[in-house]
């Protein structure tokens, strides 16, 4: 059985009008003053916060440990207008485990992964708030990570570079499922995750005999819905797809990176071509094609059914006949008696098979229709585009 895997990254940068001290104050549900901005972030009525933590790699100076003095040590250090002040990792948590158990999973992945390694970590779990309409399986946690590393003294003055690469998150996204599993088996589940792609998880099901499992991957993944795609939709705001600029190349290693692109490495994207509206519709989209392809296959599947009951019935009968002294007719019973067997077998399987394949659809219908409410909601607060 598979369970929910999420893994993502993103930079907390100045360049987006974003702030480390405002940032933390959100995930961590808590009241900090930005002292280079002289503003206060209060997040402490903040629901769905289950628990906060610092944790400081050996020799860290123990003042880090104030989320307040942290962050705003973080931004001092920063001299550009541009500058990258935090590293924030997403992740699914299994909602099949206890609170307890997601803690300690959490805290042994950061502790192995990123304090190790040098960075000081300030993590938060999140837990689904029903009176917002959260899925109550969307249990998740939010990690902030310096740039650079700690030291008795505070942060050094020079960013650790290889962090960044994209070797170390593939690394990072593997070890991740690695410890949710064994997570999830010491807690006695069958459910398990894995952070590859759909079609590399459906080939090797394919290629090990497991038609269930790679059925179950057959489909088109669905697009993250995060919280900025979220509350856009529920305040009603539509998307406005329009031809943009994108760059087709970036200068080499050995050329300046300047702000002015040179003539012929710009091209026009027209995205009113290739849109799907809102993430949300985008996702029913997806979800609908996932729907029709699950239909096809149990329609196939029930068919195979009959024919395997028909032929299972046809074998009893000519088994179920009295032994009689002709040796062809003895031989006729034993194969009659080798197809009942393998018949029923195979019924068995694909009654399984039926039975995972509807507990798939079930799931993603409710999905499409948590999507279509999202949906609805926001045509009632409609307001205008973005």
């Amino acid at each position: 059985m598979v369970s929910s895997y999420h893994f993502s990254m993103q930079i907390v940068k100045r360049s987006a009008g974003q702030s480390s001290v405002a940032a933390a104050a959100y995930r961590a549900g808590a009241r900090l003053q930005d002292e280079r901005k002289g503003v206060v972030h209060d997040y402490a009525g903040r629901r769905g916060i289950a628990h906060a933590e610092i944790m400081l790699p050996d020799g860290a100076a123990p003042w880090m440990a104030d989320r307040e003095r942290l962050w705003n040590h973080a931004e001092v250090l920063e001299k550009r207008k541009d500058a990258q002040l935090a590293r924030e990792i997403n992740m699914a948590l299994p909602h099949e485990i206890s609170a307890e158990a997601r803690l300690d999973l959490v805290r042994s992945f950061v502790r192995e992964q990123f304090v190790a390694k040098g960075m000081v970590a300030d993590f938060a779990l999140h837990d689904p708030v029903a009176e917002k309409g959260d899925d109550p399986r969307n249990f998740h946690a939010h990690i902030m990570l310096t740039m650079r590393m700690a030291g008795p003294h505070g942060l050094r003055a020079v960013k650790t570079r290889e962090w960044n690469s994209d070797d170390m998150l593939k690394a990072w996204r593997q070890a991740w499922a690695q410890h949710q599993n064994r997570a999830l088996e010491r807690s006695g589940r069958r459910e398990r995750v894995d952070a590859r792609r759909l079609d590399v998880q459906r080939q090797e099901a394919h290629d090990a005999g497991d038609r269930a499992a790679a059925m179950a991957f057959d489909r088109v993944p669905e697009i993250h819905m995060g919280r900025r795609a979220r509350n856009t939709e529920r305040r009603g705001l539509q998307p406005v797809s329009r031809p943009r600029q994108d760059r087709t190349a970036r200068p080499g290693a050995g050329e300046f990176r300047s702000a002015k692109v040179e003539k012929g490495r710009v091209r026009t994207v027209v995205y009113s071509s290739i849109d799907h509206g809102t993430r949300t519709q985008w996702n029913a989209e997806i979800l609908t094609e996932n729907e029709r392809r699950s239909r096809s296959r149990i329609d196939k599947l029930e068919r195979q059914a009959v024919r395997l009951r028909l032929r299972h019935m046809r074998a009893l009968r000519v088994s179920s006949v009295p032994m009689r002294l002709a040796l062809g007719q003895e031989h006729r019973q034993k194969i009659a008696q080798r197809h009942a067997t393998r018949s029923s077998d195979l019924l068995q399987q694909i009654e399984r098979l039926i039975a995972e394949l509807l507990q798939v659809r079930t799931h993603r219908q409710k999905r499409h229709r948590d999507l279509l409410r999202l949906r609805d909601l926001g045509k009632m607060n409609g307001r205008g585009r973005f």
